[in-house]
């Protein structure tokens, strides 16, 4: 095979992948496996210049090894668009697209990369990298002082992958096997709802802080310093996660393979190469997540619909979504634990872990991020933890499950659709009391 050949390693040597490694292999790293594609190397192998056939193998390994790179035109388009002024509601787009086949393969770069250095460390960068998109995107925004879109974005992220990409996977696990009973372990999926849980705590309290102390003054300062403290404790709590994860139960995140599917496998670029391709992309993304920051608003007013829409719906969907179709693949073929790995495992990193990063750097920089999402926002967080949790409790699945978190997801779409608060608006306004006919307002 093409992929074995000795001139594509740098350091000459072709290693193959150990079964500790290959059963080692994340859920997040198999969904996304699901949309490559193996790259017909015939004529770059006739190349008598090393070096160049080595540069062409890679180019074709990266750029062309994936279902989606017909997507790639998107990302000149993006910056040619950005240099030259177009319409700014076309550069979003551009580069909203753009995004999702560099989200893909920043997880085939992180792969390739575990092959030399091992399960752990692998496991490690593609924790790192994992929500590269996301975490990049808060941070352009958190610098443009745009607060209300790095909370919508993360927000969206979480929802999606507990009620879209879960849904969707037991959904149409469950129609596609109408006649087989779905089962999954639940001990993976425990860890991660207890995760979840102590998130939704660590964003409730500092809303119930808001309405349980007197004066505005006060709250404001305590509202920053307990959110601040509860990002500790949560990033605290996430690197016990990979301790967890990565050395003393390794076991209940490991995505197992049938047998019958497990083939030898080799990396197809050099160390030095992937990890020169994962900086350049990094960068391209940062780049883009820039353009999707400076053009969100632009693009809201254009076509009408309100910044919050799409930064918790449409962000999440086309950013993501070769991560989420990789999940769905393996829920039609029955295999819900890779699924409920990718869905579940997005969710927690995002909850427990770029959240509180992006208070703790706002921090940095000086400025006022805190955990309180609003009321809307808490509240149907609270609400989507729940029903998965729900749903999760029992081990077994069918399609029935997933269609109440699709619905449940559409219903808290809508809810944004028709939500059109400007930005940098009274957080949560509601008032907490009770309004007689002359006006007056009643407090408990």
């Amino acid at each position: 095979m093409a992929s074995t050949e000795p001139w594509l390693m740098e350091n000459g040597i072709v290693k193959v992948l150990s079964k500790e490694i290959r059963h080692g292999r994340t859920a997040h790293n198999m969904s996304s496996s699901s949309l490559r594609k193996k790259s017909d190397l015939t004529l770059v192998s006739k190349i008598r210049f090393p070096c160049l056939r080595r540069c062409l193998a890679n180019i074709q390994e990266v750029i062309l090894g994936t279902k989606l790179s017909v997507l790639f035109p998107a990302i000149p388009l993006a910056i040619i668009g950005q240099c030259f002024g177009f319409a700014e509601p076309w550069v979003f787009a551009l580069s909203l697209l753009g995004l999702t086949p560099l989200a893909e393969r920043v997880s085939f770069l992180t792969e390739q990369i575990a092959f030399y250095t091992g399960p752990t460390v692998g496991g490690l960068l593609n924790a790192t990298c994992g929500n590269a998109t996301e975490l990049i995107i808060a941070i352009f925004a958190l610098y443009g002082r745009k607060i209300d879109v790095v909370k919508y974005s993360l927000l969206g992220s979480i929802l999606s992958n507990l009620l879209l990409v879960l849904g969707t996977s037991l959904f149409c696990g469950g129609i596609a096997n109408l006649r087989k009973e779905q089962k999954y372990d639940r001990k993976q999926a425990d860890v991660n709802s207890l995760l979840l849980l102590l998130a939704l705590l660590c964003h409730m309290l500092p809303l119930l802080f808001k309405y349980a102390a007197a004066s505005s003054d006060i709250t404001a300062k305590a509202t920053l310093q307990l959110s601040r403290a509860s990002s500790i404790v949560m990033l605290i709590g996430y690197f016990a996660y990979l301790v967890f994860q990565l050395w003393t139960h390794r076991e209940f995140f490991e995505a197992q393979e049938d047998d019958d599917d497990v083939t030898e496998e080799t990396p197809v670029i050099g160390f030095w190469s992937g990890f020169a391709w994962l900086v350049g992309m990094t960068a391209i993304i940062a780049l883009l997540s820039e353009f999707v920051v400076g053009t969100i608003e632009d693009a809201s007013n254009s076509w009408g619909i309100s910044v919050s829409f799409i930064s918790i719906i449409l962000l999440p969907i086309v950013g993501n979504a070769a991560e989420h179709a990789g999940a769905i693949i393996f829920a039609f073929k029955n295999k819900l634990d890779i699924s409920l790995g990718v869905a579940l495992g997005s969710a927690t990193q995002i909850a427990v872990f770029v959240v509180p990063l992006c208070v703790i750097i706002s921090w940095i920089m000086g400025i006022t991020m805190d955990l309180n999402f609003n009321l809307l926002e808490t509240g149907s967080l609270a609400l989507a933890i729940i029903a998965t949790a729900f749903t999760l409790q029992d081990g077994t699945s069918h399609y029935m499950k997933g269609f109440v978190l699709l619905l449940c997801y559409f219903v808290i779409g809508a809810c944004f659709f028709v939500s059109n608060r400007p930005l940098d608006s009274d957080p949560n306004g509601v008032k907490m009391g009770l309004q007689s006919s002359t006006g007056t307002v009643f407090r408990a």
